[in-house]
């Protein structure tokens, strides 16, 4: 599960099996193309994840899955993994990115463990805190 928030700093929240929460904050061009594709909004002219995958799929091309795996002076890294007829291919990426793609295929998102483990926070735990606006 994927949700968007915040208003000045956007994050998705990526949600595990037993309801733990990772936030990953992004920026506001990727916060509006994730949060259009969740919604099921069309825009009226294609946003580039759009673009980038109607591209991929007019090449034959698939997003296989994106991996979220290295974490890096604060910063998250993924790695894309696209299938062209049975062949694989990798790009890094913006996590971000990977997730705004992966959704508009509903490929599937995964995290390394080990950073999903240091950085979630129970559902419960998440839902206690304040937002900046509240603590104003």
């Amino acid at each position: 599960m994927v949700n968007i928030v915040g208003r000045s700093v956007p994050a998705v929240m990526l949600e595990d099996e037993e309801g733990s929460l990772m936030p990953i904050h992004i920026g506001n061009a990727e916060a509006l193309s994730i949060n259009s594709v969740l919604r099921n909004e069309t825009m009226p002219r294609p946003m580039t994840h759009d673009l980038i995958v109607s591209m991929l799929e007019r090449l034959g091309t698939r997003i296989e899955s994106i991996f979220i795996d290295e974490k890096i002076d604060n910063i998250y890294y993924a790695r894309l993994s696209l299938d062209r007829e049975g062949s694989s291919i990798e790009f890094d990426a913006r996590p971000s990115d990977c997730i705004a793609m992966a959704l508009r295929q509903s490929a599937p998102i995964l995290i390394d463990r080990d950073i999903f483990a240091d950085d979630s926070i129970s559902k419960e735990s998440f839902q206690l805190s304040k937002s900046v606006d509240e603590m104003e």
